[in-house]
C-alpha cells in the first residue's frame, strides 16, 4: 500500500486538488456537484468551504501522498429522522487507484466519525458500475444492503445505485 495521511485541509492544497480532480473518470463517478472539468476556481471553493464548514457536523479531510493532496474523503451526519447515520464520500486521483489508500483511508475516517459523532451506521452510494469504489467499501467493512434500481440519473444516462452501510458494532 502507498502511505498517505489524513488531514484537515488547507489553503496550500487548492493547485494540488485542481490537477487531481480534473479527470472525467473521477466526475463519471460522483454527484453532479463535482465539476468536469474541474478548474482552479472549483478547487479553491472547494477547499474553503471545507475549512469554513468546521467539524460540528461532518469529517472533511485531504489525502494526502507524499504531503501533496490527492483526494478527498469525509463523513457527513444527517439530520431529521436520519440523525444516528453520517454518509461517506471519497474521490483519488487516478494516479492513486489501486494501491490500497482509499479502503484504508475508509477506515481511518470511519473509526473517527464513530468516536466522534452519537451515530450508529456510515453509509455510501456509489453507483453500481463503479466496481473499483464497491470493492474499496466491502474491503473496509460495508455492507452491500441493495441495489436501488435506476435511481440516478447522470451524463445522460439513467444508472443504479448501491446502498453500502458499516455499523458501529462492526467497525473492525
Amino acid at each position: 500500500m502507498t502511505s498517505f495521511i489524513l488531514r484537515p485541509w488547507r489553503q496550500a492544497d487548492i493547485e494540488a486538488v485542481a490537477e487531481a480532480a480534473d479527470n472525467p473518470n473521477i466526475a463519471a463517478n460522483l454527484r453532479n456537484i463535482f465539476p468536469s472539468p474541474y478548474t482552479l476556481a472549483d478547487a479553491k471553493w472547494f477547499v474553503e468551504d471545507c475549512i469554513a464548514q468546521g467539524e460540528t457536523r461532518q469529517l472533511m479531510r485531504a489525502i494526502a501522498v507524499n504531503g501533496r493532496a490527492a483526494g478527498s474523503i469525509s463523513v457527513s451526519r444527517k439530520d431529521d429522522v436520519y440523525e444516528k447515520s453520517a454518509e461517506l464520500g471519497y474521490w483519488l486521483a487516478e494516479d492513486y487507484w489501486g494501491r490500497g489508500i482509499m479502503a484504508e483511508a475508509v477506515r481511518q475516517i470511519c473509526r473517527e466519525a464513530f468516536d466522534r459523532f452519537d451515530i450508529l451506521r456510515i453509509f455510501a452510494e456509489p453507483f453500481a458500475e463503479n466496481l473499483g469504489s464497491r470493492r474499496v467499501l466491502e474491503k473496509a467493512g460495508f455492507v452491500c444492503e441493495g441495489t436501488m434500481r435506476k435511481g440516478v440519473y447522470k451524463n445522460g444516462r439513467v444508472q443504479s445505485y448501491c446502498m453500502y452501510a458499516l455499523l458501529r458494532e462492526e467497525l473492525k
